[in-house]
């Protein structure tokens, strides 16, 4: 009786190599963000605003910008936040969750995180902008 294994106890090895394009991280990083209780939103400068004003779609990577090594990543982003709340708390929960959030998507490690904040808006404030885009 012959027995075959089929089960080689021997890895072939290959050379592997896995990366990711900035705007991933971006998305990875904008989607994560607005997640978080007090960002109302995510901004970019004045020509992406313009941009967003004259295309249909909802750029998720508006105002973030990241800087992807091999096993690094480091993010600028601009925010506004909502009025009345902590921008030290707000900013504290933003950076782990998107640490935790690229970690556990791409094993990438963050080892720098900005967040400027560049205004703050009641609801009220952000549903009027919105309902002035609708019209």
């Amino acid at each position: 009786m012959t027995t075959t294994n089929t089960h080689p106890t021997t890895k072939i090895n290959v050379d592997q190599h896995l990366t990711f394009d900035d705007s991933v991280i971006e998305k990875i990083a904008g989607i994560t963000a607005t997640r978080v209780p007090g960002i109302i939103s995510l901004d970019g400068n004045m020509f992406s605003e313009f941009a967003d004003k004259v295309s249909s779609g909802n750029n998720m990577t508006k105002g973030i910008n990241a800087d992807v090594g091999e096993k690094q990543v480091a993010i600028k982003m601009d925010a506004t936040i909502e009025y009345g709340k902590s921008a030290p708390e707000i900013f504290e929960a933003v950076c782990k969750e998107i640490d935790s959030a690229l970690d556990k998507m791409t094993g990438l490690k963050l080892v720098k995180f900005e967040l400027h904040v560049n205004d703050v808006k009641t609801r009220e404030e952000l549903k009027k902008d919105d309902d002035k885009q609708v019209n």
